[in-house]
């Protein structure tokens, strides 16, 4: 039976009517979160101090300086470097006895100016041994698959991108730019042993962090910084939320945590993301306030590597960029990550052509990991190794109809 479209055409036209409601109530709360933004130093002081003081639910940013400061992009430098990576992977088949999974790495060297390059690779690697296949601790062990299998592909590209910075001449300003946030927040929100927090993040991802920090010296300027695509971050419009609380300090939990969504003094600001502030506030070109987040596994493990933040108006869209503490705090680092990003989004029509490239060399593609599957039992069969499969691996092989 085909669809009733009159029956629908009713249904669409009650969802626009309802959308148009919601919209209204969304300009009012944009609005209360723009008056937010317009404070004297002082009340920003204030704010800062009830920060200090309250217990929130949600994480909150702290302003390096006035929250609706903005800055325009410094002069390119005549030559530069850029260095991204990007990276894919084909997980564990619980299905296949051959357990295994590989990590694709999309490297890129791009250098402009007076002697201009490009460099293109895809690294692909497999993992089979036994000691590849867990993280242990002891007789304690957990399997890499999965989302712990996403966080060792985020060490791998990190580690990359230290070994590109690292092989590079320091006679070029250099940009290792990264594509998604530098915090990895999957370590927390699984609740993995410290033994695997330590193992991949302690001992991997910052790590590699510091070798690159580690690679500025007076004639040498390497900066880190990460790329956010059409953020939805709230940041610092949780950190608004408290000028609308009526409490001193806020403490969610005690307060309001009894009261429904949309009846908390706080929830005029419902809806509105950082991207929808600083979409009114910037200028294409320009950046936001450096802020520094305020996540936990920042406070417990980062040091150093703090991830700091700033919001960029490019052609086509409101970017978060995400930077470790040292690139953050020196004015010259910082400088160049604003102005190499942005050229990075002109010459990649909206988005950082380095990371696009990055990605199609990472990329693996459903005929990849099938053509992947079909390799393993080949090379097994020949080798007089059962490859065995489950009976619901061979189901999806078999046409019953």
């Amino acid at each position: 039976m085909s669809l009733n479209l009159d029956k629908t055409a009713l249904q669409i036209q009650s969802m626009v009517s309802d959308l148009k409601g919601r919209d209204l109530e969304h300009q009012k709360h944009l609005e209360a979160g723009l008056n937010g933004m317009k404070r004297t130093p002082a009340e920003y002081q204030r704010l800062l101090d009830k920060a200090e003081r309250s217990k929130t639910t949600f994480l909150l940013a702290h302003p390096e300086e006035i929250p609706d400061a903005t800055h325009p992009p410094t002069a390119l430098p005549q030559s530069y470097r850029i260095l991204a990576t990007d990276g894919s992977q084909i997980d564990v088949d619980r299905h296949q006895l051959s357990r295994c999974y590989l990590i694709n790495i999309g490297r890129v060297r791009l250098e402009y100016g007076q002697s201009p390059s490009a460099a293109l690779e895809s690294l692909p690697a497999l993992y089979a041994r036994p000691e590849d296949m867990v993280i242990s601790c002891g007789s304690k062990e957990v399997a890499v698959e999965g989302t712990l299998l996403g966080i060792k592909r985020s060490v791998e590209e990190t580690r990359h991108l230290a070994e590109m910075a690292d092989a590079a001449s320091p006679n070029l300003p250099t940009l290792a730019l990264a594509d998604g946030t530098l915090i990895l927040w999957s370590l927390l929100s699984k609740e993995f042993p410290e033994y695997v927090v330590e193992d991949l993040l302690v001992n991997g991802y910052l790590k590699y962090l510091g070798k690159i920090q580690n690679l500025n010296t007076k004639d040498r300027q390497v900066a880190l910084a990460s790329y956010i695509s059409y953020p939805g971050s709230t940041d610092v419009v949780n950190t608004l939320r408290l000028l609308y609380c009526p409490y001193e300090p806020a403490d969610c939990t005690s307060r309001c945590d009894q009261l429904p969504n949309g009846k908390r003094p706080c929830d005029i600001l419902s809806g509105v993301t950082d991207s929808m502030l600083f979409e009114r506030i910037l200028k294409p070109g320009e950046r936001s306030a450096l802020f520094a987040s305020s996540s936990s596994i920042l406070e417990k493990y980062y040091g150093e590597h703090r991830v700091y933040f700033y919001y960029l108006k490019t052609s086509e869209e409101i970017a978060r960029v995400e930077l470790p503490g040292w690139t953050a705090r020196s004015g010259e680092l910082l400088s160049l990550s604003h102005s190499l990003i942005l050229e990075q989004c002109r010459l990649g029509h909206g988005y950082p052509v380095s990371l696009s490239e990055a990605h199609e060399q990472a990329v693996v593609s459903g005929q990849d990991r099938r053509i992947f599957n079909q390799l393993v039992e080949e090379m097994l069969t020949a080798s007089k190794i059962n490859p065995s499969s489950s009976a619901k691996s061979l189901s999806k092989k078999t046409r019953w109809v």
